[in-house]
């Protein structure tokens, strides 16, 4: 496994919610990566941002590690859960909800609540 394996490893399983993106949560630098955090920034979700931009090899490591071939990336409790179409019908459909309930994942039910509201 390659180094870059290895720190992608690393940083999802040793956080509970990582969001692979391009730039970081405050700073994102594309529509989809400044989506998928929006969400969880509102919702009050403690997570790790990574900026794949910054590492060529993360970049190109975290696609092959998902194999998914699109950034952002979203992985909570060491699990790949999908990228920015995925998660914003997740959260719209409730079921980000639930798997952050089930995974023991801190979050703001009332401002989950406010974005299916405002997207209703």
């Amino acid at each position: 496994m390659s180094d870059a394996q290895d720190q992608i490893k690393q940083t999802v399983t040793t956080n509970d919610v990582v969001l692979f993106m391009k730039g970081t949560k405050t700073m994102p630098q594309c529509g989809f990566s400044s989506r998928v955090a929006g969400v969880l920034n509102f919702m009050g979700v403690e997570y790790a941002d990574i900026n794949v931009l910054a590492d060529e090899g993360i970049r190109q490591g975290i696609k092959d590690f998902s194999d998914w071939p699109t950034i952002p990336q979203l992985y909570v409790k060491g699990e790949f859960v999908g990228g920015c179409d995925i998660i914003t019908e997740m959260t719209l459909s409730g079921e980000l909800d639930q798997l952050f309930d089930q995974k023991g994942v801190t979050y703001d039910k009332a401002a989950a609540d406010k974005i299916r509201e405002a997207n209703a």
